[in-house]
């Protein structure tokens, strides 16, 4: 641990900082997700998102918060509106607004946020792991 941070509530990570073991891997659908930051409490966070050529995800879909994304490389794009990242453009997505698929045209990475939880039910795409705080509680 970097001796700076023991003294802060900080958090500064390195791309060689990240552990294989914590991407999340989402194998039917071509990406995989490592969680840089997490609130458990609100359910905001900041999150990489890599996706193989031809990765996806399938069915449209909303979100209980807003969602913000980053392109670090690659070309993504929302299917249903034709809307395509590429590297530097910022998409933003407001909370209710329905979206998707989506397919990874190149390997692709993106960076994820969120305000708040995620989902109102978990989708298709995720698993009771993966999905874990990020539901919206009643």
């Amino acid at each position: 641990m970097n001796p700076a941070l023991a003294k802060t509530l900080e958090i500064l990570l390195q791309r060689a900082d990240l552990q294989d073991s914590d991407w999340i891997d989402f194998p039917a659908y071509g990406f995989r997700q490592y969680f840089l930051w997490k609130n458990p409490e609100t359910g905001a966070s900041i999150a990489l998102l890599e996706y193989e050529k031809g990765g996806r995800i399938p069915v449209r879909h909303q979100h209980a918060s807003n969602q913000f994304m980053f392109c670090l490389e690659g070309d993504y794009e929302y299917t249903g509106t034709g809307l395509r990242l590429t590297p530097g453009s910022f998409y933003m997505n407001p909370k209710d607004h329905p979206h998707g698929p989506t397919l990874a045209h190149e390997k692709s990475v993106l960076l994820e946020i969120y305000d708040g939880p995620h989902y109102y039910e978990k989708p298709l795409y995720h698993n009771d792991t993966s999905i874990g705080e990020f539901l919206k509680k009643d």
